[in-house]
């Protein structure tokens, strides 16, 4: 059976058998004697997306008192939950977050506190996620955004928008009424200046 590790846009951790390209944290936050989740979904402001092959370092998931290994289908996922690259397995991709992200909200060069505190701010609404007025028009979204229609994310890439499953994207003839933004508003300023997150090979077969 699957550990309850896998994050979805909507920033729940769900048990499913896809792993997908990333992983990452929010702290400690399971049990390592039962392999299962605490109450709590965060135990430090500090989300990352980290890389899934780092110095050929293995660890086995939730099975120690160290931080719980969460899984993400792709960086668009990781983004949308309110996740930031790692600086440490991902320093080239987080140092290209922090440029992007300057150039977008017009800020001076973020530490990785100020990204945490400023994500923070953006990720929940109370226990859940939170989901942002749109203030840009469709066209207008930068590639890696993630919008919400009900229940569904929908992520946009180059223009168009497709669907979000476990398994990766699929064709969207017609998009439905669109709720909001799930991607924090900073996170896409940073993607409309130039980040370009990496997603899931499945949008390169539609």
């Amino acid at each position: 059976m699957p550990l309850q590790n896998r994050v979805t846009p909507f920033g729940d951790i769900v048990a499913i058998p896809q792993r997908g390209l990333f992983t990452g944290n929010r702290g400690i936050i399971h049990d390592p004697a039962t392999r299962t989740l605490l109450s709590k979904r965060w135990a430090t402001k500090t989300w990352l997306i980290c890389s899934c092959d780092f110095k050929n370092m293995r660890r086995t998931p939730m099975s120690s008192r160290s931080w719980t290994e969460l899984f993400f289908l792709d960086e668009a996922t990781a983004l949308a939950a309110g996740h930031r690259p790692c600086f440490l397995c991902r320093r080239d991709a987080a140092e290209r977050f922090c440029i992007a992200w300057t150039g977008g909200n017009s800020s001076e060069v973020p530490t990785a506190t100020t990204l945490d505190e400023a994500l923070h701010c953006e990720r929940l609404q109370g226990r859940r996620k939170r989901i942002h007025v749109l203030t840009l028009a469709f066209g207008q979204l930068p590639t890696g955004t993630m919008i919400a229609a009900g229940d569904t994310a929908f992520v946009i890439a180059n223009g168009h928008a497709f669907r979000w499953t476990p398994d990766g994207y699929q064709v969207c003839n017609r998009l439905p009424f669109i709720d909001g933004l799930i991607t924090p508003p900073s996170t896409v300023r940073a993607l409309q200046s130039g980040y370009q997150p990496v997603l899931h090979p499945t949008i390169d077969c539609i």
